[in-house]
């Protein structure tokens, strides 16, 4: 049965890359926003395969975007022979994104497709799949203004299948990354994006990692104070002194940036509970 399984799941996975495959060589050229995460580490990795240097990478640094993110990218570029770009995409110098309204995304991706677009004529691509579709995603509406397509939503790729690509793709540990969406996605909505303030949020969740080896982890800045979100085993890990002692950092950290100081509390993790519908 285990056999039958594994050959369904196989078989499977190669239809979904032959489908991926098909969008992707009708293409002459193509430019994929590759953020570092799974999504678009995977479509960058399939494009190549497919387009070879006809297909640039782009990545954009802000303070916004973690830097491991950036060093993977990096990393992903020198083994497997990409062509990269690396670039600021701009979103600092936008008042709209840094006043974090509901719909920053789109403010973001803006910036960002758009500085693509200044630098290449080619089809941007972005890692976009199925699931994402089911969310609010104000960044899809920027994505459509600049003719922006999601080859995995064409070739009917959800995030599952995406990680079953990742793997069979040989990207490893890369296909088992958690989802790790932009550092500006743990302020609270309304309150103002500011580099210090990611900073620390960033310095935070590399201490809250190297401390707890959490399966997932946040750190949100909210108007009632700083909350690290982690997962219940993770949770379940923080003694008395281990929460005395983590506070302390955290509040350090806040005050080492110019954030704080700030209260400080543990929660478990909440997909998107930083973002607010209810603000403007």
């Amino acid at each position: 049965m285990l056999d039958v399984l594994d050959s369904g799941a196989e078989s499977a996975t190669q239809a979904a890359r032959d489908r991926l495959r098909c969008v992707l060589a009708k293409l002459d050229t193509a430019a994929v926003a590759v953020s570092g995460g799974v999504d678009s580490v995977t479509l960058a990795t399939a494009a190549y395969e497919v387009m070879g240097l006809r297909v640039i990478m782009h990545h954009a640094t802000s303070p916004a975007v973690p830097a491991e993110a950036t060093e993977r990218v990096r990393h992903l570029a020198r083994t497997r022979g990409w062509a990269l770009d690396i670039f600021d995409a701009g979103e600092f110098g936008d008042a709209r994104y840094r006043a974090n309204p509901v719909n920053r995304c789109f403010f973001c991706k803006t910036n960002l497709y758009g500085a693509i677009a200044g630098r290449t004529g080619a089809v941007i691509l972005s890692g976009t799949n199925l699931d994402d579709l089911g969310d609010y995603r104000p960044g899809l509406e920027a994505a459509k203004t600049h003719g922006v397509r999601h080859p995995f939503v064409e070739a009917r790729i959800d995030k599952a299948m995406v990680r079953a690509l990742a793997a069979d793709l040989g990207l490893g540990r890369i296909a088992e990354l958690p989802s790790a969406p932009c550092l500006s996605s743990r302020v609270e909505t309304g309150i103002a994006i500011e580099a210090p303030v990611l900073r620390m949020i960033e310095e935070a969740e590399i201490l809250l990692r190297e401390t707890l080896s959490p399966r997932t982890v946040r750190c949100r800045v909210r108007r009632a104070g700083i909350v690290a979100e982690l997962d219940p085993a993770a949770l379940e890990a923080i003694d008395d002194a281990m929460h005395a002692d983590l506070s302390r950092s955290l509040i350090a950290l806040a005050e080492k940036h110019g954030v704080g100081p700030r209260p400080v509390a543990f929660a478990p993790y909440r997909t998107g509970s930083a973002f607010l519908r209810g603000v403007p």
